[in-house]
């Protein structure tokens, strides 16, 4: 893929969370080439002070321009992780051959099939499985240094190209990795967002499959405009999600007996609670009326089905008093509860009468 520096200055406001390792990762590959990292390390304003610097951390768009720059000073798209270079146009390859998949768990499954083609020291497998899927790395060699930097690169790529296919945000559920945790193990849930194991047989990231089910928005326009600029698809987060209205029910709806809070829904779903109010305003819903439609059609449930008190109903459907519930419920139904119940339990009745006398004509 080919990439372009960002024009944008590097003294801007994001967070410096990537771990200086990954810039002595690049370097080591400088040194077994030969070259001289000087240019690359001045266009990113990454400090000489700070390189040998293991607490130090730069931020993702240092990241971007760095990586960028040796890519193409180095002329490897792999930036020394596998036995031969990657030319450019080796990862747009991949990209294309992918673009015409229905979903995108046959986009994912094509990119692990032709990755090996292009690098035979590692493959990647996806194994789908109901509603999580993996996605895993399998190691033919030893990587030696660079398997750290590797491993998460090569994990990053697919998961920024596959939130770029499908135009949305892919939460990791989990990532684990096969090797012990490194002082830096606090940046894994930068970058992966989700539970971070080590000392794992594998690495592998686990996902939700119901990404994996979702159709591919993009087109060969879309497609040869972004190879242009593709690293920050890979270095930085894709922000909006696709799903998360559909993840937001489900949470609300396996525990509406829970008040959930904006912080601790925005907690479970690794993202912050703007970011959760913005993209619901987005999809055109509101936390609120999420919330207020998993009470409605739970409590709507258990008046039709069972027989508890109006009370039990109230605290099942997640409400602190039986007033505020009353309250509630009339204004979703125009009924309160109780005149709710009976009324469709007597048009439930109504309707069994009418199929019996019609089954007996």
């Amino acid at each position: 893929m080919r990439h372009l520096v960002s024009p944008h200055p590097l003294d801007s406001s994001h967070p410096a969370v990537t771990p200086m390792a990954f810039v002595q990762a690049i370097l080591l590959v400088y040194e077994r080439r030969g070259i001289s990292p000087q240019a690359a390390l001045e266009t990113a304003h990454i400090a000489p002070e700070d390189i040998k610097n293991n607490s130090a951390r730069i931020t993702a768009l240092q990241m971007e321009v760095f990586s960028g720059h040796a890519m193409r000073e180095l002329d490897d798209e792999g930036l020394g992780w596998f036995q031969r270079r990657l030319p450019w146009g080796s990862y747009g390859m991949l990209a294309r051959a992918s673009l015409s998949a229905l979903t995108l768990g046959l986009a994912l499954a094509r990119w692990c099939r032709h990755h090996h083609l292009i690098a035979d020291d590692i493959s990647l497998h996806l194994h789908a499985e109901d509603d999580r899927s993996v996605l895993s790395i399998t190691e033919h060699r030893d990587l030696g240094a660079l398997r750290e930097f590797c491993l998460i690169s090569v994990l990053r790529n697919a998961l920024g190209l596959a939130s770029w296919f499908i135009d949305s945000r892919l939460p990791v559920v989990s990532a684990q990795f096969p090797f012990a945790a490194p002082p830096h193990a606090d940046a894994y849930r930068v970058l992966f967002s989700g539970k971070v194991a080590f000392d794992a047989p594998h690495a592998a990231v686990e996902l939700d499959s119901r990404y994996l089910a979702l159709p591919l928005k993009r087109d060969e326009a879309a497609m040869q405009q972004m190879l242009q600029r593709a690293l920050p698809l890979m270095v930085h987060k894709y922000r909006r999600d696709r799903l998360l209205v559909q993840r937001v029910r489900q949470i609300l709806a396996s525990t509406p007996d829970v008040m959930h809070s904006a912080r601790t829904l925005a907690d479970e779903l690794h993202v912050s609670t703007r970011t959760l109010h913005r993209q619901l305003k987005e999809e055109g819903a509101s936390l609120q009326t999420l919330k207020d439609e998993m009470r409605r059609n739970k409590a709507i449930e258990l008046l039709n089905r069972t027989d508890r008190p109006i009370k039990q109903v109230a605290q099942a459907a997640g409400f602190a008093g039986e007033k505020s519930f009353i309250r509630a419920f009339r204004t979703w139904t125009g009924y309160s509860p109780a005149e709710y119940r009976k009324h469709s339990r007597k048009a439930t009745e109504t309707e069994t009468e009418t199929e019996t006398e019609a089954e007996a004509e």
